[in-house]
């Protein structure tokens, strides 16, 4: 019997996931997280035989997850989940440990190849990634930003209003107003709750329970 963890903050992803992925008569799901830091305490309490991990989610990314993960679990195999195809996080899941690489938006099928690749001792890459240019993602992008850009879009994030901002960084309203439109330029964002979104994403807060 094959034990496997799932890890996604979108609990419907995850749970639809886990009635398929639990169709199959030899496979077991043991344990759902909905962010990294309960990832990894479950991989280590339940030492599964595959990880499933979203690349983005709260608390702890998936990338930060795997590598922890092959620490505390090192027979547990880790089965990357994304929705970008983007160089930059693929080498960085595989640099952590993780022995195969899915596209979210890609069928069940290919995540079933990718576990049982990786039971195989093999590697897996989505067909599609392999073909994917660059595209978006929030830790790729939220390193466009400098450190004073960030601060201000995680108070931005958290509800302050301009004043409010001004005041805790110490710099004029006119100033916050220019970093907040230089952001929404990086970002390819045109409204606050996009920029929420973002930093929820990019883990400059977290989102609310």
């Amino acid at each position: 019997m094959t034990t496997i963890l799932l890890a996604d903050d979108h609990v419907l992803f995850r749970q639809g996931l886990a009635m398929l992925v639990g169709d199959r008569a030899d496979w077991r799901i043991v344990g759902q997280a909905g962010d990294g830091e309960e990832a990894v305490q479950l991989a280590e309490a339940l030492r599964p035989q595959i990880a499933v991990l979203d690349v983005e989610m709260p608390r702890v990314n998936g990338i930060e997850a795997a590598r922890r993960i092959r620490r505390v679990s090192p027979d547990t195999r880790i089965v990357a989940l994304s929705m970008y195809g983007d160089v930059h996080y693929r080498d960085r899941m595989f640099e952590a440990g993780a022995s195969a690489y899915v596209l979210k938006n890609e069928a069940i099928d290919d995540l079933v190849v990718a576990i049982e690749t990786v039971l195989c001792g093999g590697r897996y890459l989505s067909p599609s990634a392999e073909r994917t240019g660059p595209l978006r993602s929030a830790e790729v992008d939220n390193k466009t930003l400098s450190d004073r850009e960030r601060d201000v879009l995680r108070l931005l994030a958290t509800g302050l209003r301009t004043k409010e901002i001004a005041e805790q960084l110490d710099i004029s309203t006119k100033t916050v107003e220019t970093y907040r439109s230089r952001i929404m330029v990086k970002l390819g964002i045109d409204n606050l709750p996009g920029l929420v979104k973002f930093a929820i994403r990019a883990g400059l807060i977290l989102p609310e329970a």
